[in-house]
């Protein structure tokens, strides 16, 4: 099967294997003192742990799981703005699976539904207009949300709303910005990352020049990153190179899908549709300025939150729950507290263990279970010596 097969190939994949073990021992770097390279997408998070890939690379080289799950960064107040719209009478509430079960500070959307609230799952914007079409008398609002990925359907999905005159027809808007993120994360001075997998899709629409200032600026090498295990292995051996060699680049593994200049037509409805806001905040990034976008003033009629009374209250994240350290690259997953016992997939705390793109979700999935929390118990030792 053409683009499947090819990236899967074992044998390809231990050439790489042996070519990252050569350039680190060249850098030598060690365990104690490993290379940090974030993955940025949850995408690839999930790639790692579902191929074993962190356990084919050597002990020198530290993934760190950035925060690119648009999911797992929504505050848990955004999710009481979404049950409170999703309980007015006569709205129809839209959203992708994903987000049906993130908790809210009293119930999460599947909750809400439980309890009478008309909230559907869809495929596409598309079909949310689809339901105001048959729905004239409902006010159907869609729960926008996603990376520059999926901004251009859902500007897409508005534009065609106007041109059909469809004014029961609005969105929860939520599309956050990759860039304005990676800049924070580097401007943490808790990172100490020495280099980034871009994340494919994202770059798929927006080409690889805004990630220039990270080697510009900051002296970081970038590699935009496909989603199959090859992807991410070649993307860490041209990381390496570029860290073996000093240079400092952007460079495109992806370029069977990523255009350097991205998608033109994308870019031009999004850029028609929506604006930065002044403001966004994430869940454990605190509030970022210019990563989140807004409807233009001249589509304000389809902005739910022009139409409709929003609460727009911050909620803070149950203090046992470590998502924020986690989204961060600060703690491993399986060192949060509630990690695997009072948070799994079924009774999930957090954002991170719901959402498919979630960083908890993959370690639940594909890691080893008693494993990972046999490791935090021998950690909580450790530390409670060194504090004796």
């Amino acid at each position: 099967m053409k683009y499947v097969d090819e990236f899967r190939d074992p044998d390809k994949a231990k050439m790489l294997i042996s070519e990252i073990i050569a350039i680190t021992d060249r850098l030598e770097v060690t365990e104690k003192h490993p290379l940090q390279l974030m993955e940025f997408c949850g995408g690839h998070t999930h790639t790692i742990f579902r191929y074993g890939i962190e356990q084919m690379l050597p002990k020198s080289i530290e993934l760190v799981h950035g925060p690119g799950c648009p999911v797992c960064v929504l505050p848990m107040g955004r999710v009481d703005d979404c049950v409170a719209l999703a309980e007015r009478p006569n709205v129809i509430f839209t959203t992708f699976g994903d987000a049906m079960r993130v908790p809210g500070s009293k119930k999460s959307l599947l909750q809400a539904k439980a309890d009478g609230a008309d909230i559907r799952m869809v495929y596409s914007p598309l079909d949310c207009l689809e339901l105001a079409r048959k729905n004239p008398d409902k006010e159907v609002i869609f729960f926008a949300l996603g990376f520059e990925t999926t901004m251009p359907s859902t500007a897409l999905t508005v534009l065609q709303a106007e041109q059909d005159g469809i004014n029961n027809f609005s969105l929860f808007c939520n599309h956050i910005t990759t860039v304005p993120t990676i800049k924070a994360i580097l401007d943490s001075p808790d990172m100490k990352i020495d280099g980034f997998l871009a994340p494919g899709h994202v770059c798929m629409v927006v080409g690889e020049r805004p990630f220039d200032f990270v080697a510009e600026n900051y002296n970081k090498p970038l590699v935009v990153t496909g989603f199959e295990p090859l992807d991410i292995l070649q993307s860490i051996w041209m990381l390496l190179k570029q860290l073996d060699e000093k240079r400092n680049v952007v460079e495109n593994q992806y370029a069977r899908i990523v255009p350097a200049e991205g998608n033109a037509p994308g870019m031009d409805a999004l850029s028609k549709v929506f604006e930065l806001r002044e403001f966004f905040e994430w869940r454990g990034l605190g509030s970022i300025d210019h990563s989140g976008v807004q409807m233009r003033t001249e589509y304000a009629n389809f902005d739910a939150e022009q139409k409709f009374s929003v609460p727009n209250l911050k909620i803070a994240d149950p203090k046992s729950c470590q998502c924020g350290e986690v989204l961060k690259g600060v703690i491993r997953p399986w060192e949060c507290k509630v990690f695997g016992t009072q948070c799994n997939p079924e009774t999930p705390m957090g954002a991170l263990m719901v959402s498919t793109e979630g960083a908890c979700a993959a370690y639940y999935n594909f890691g080893n279970l008693d494993e990972l929390l046999g490791k935090r118990e021998k950690k909580a030792q450790q530390q409670k010596v060194a504090n004796a």
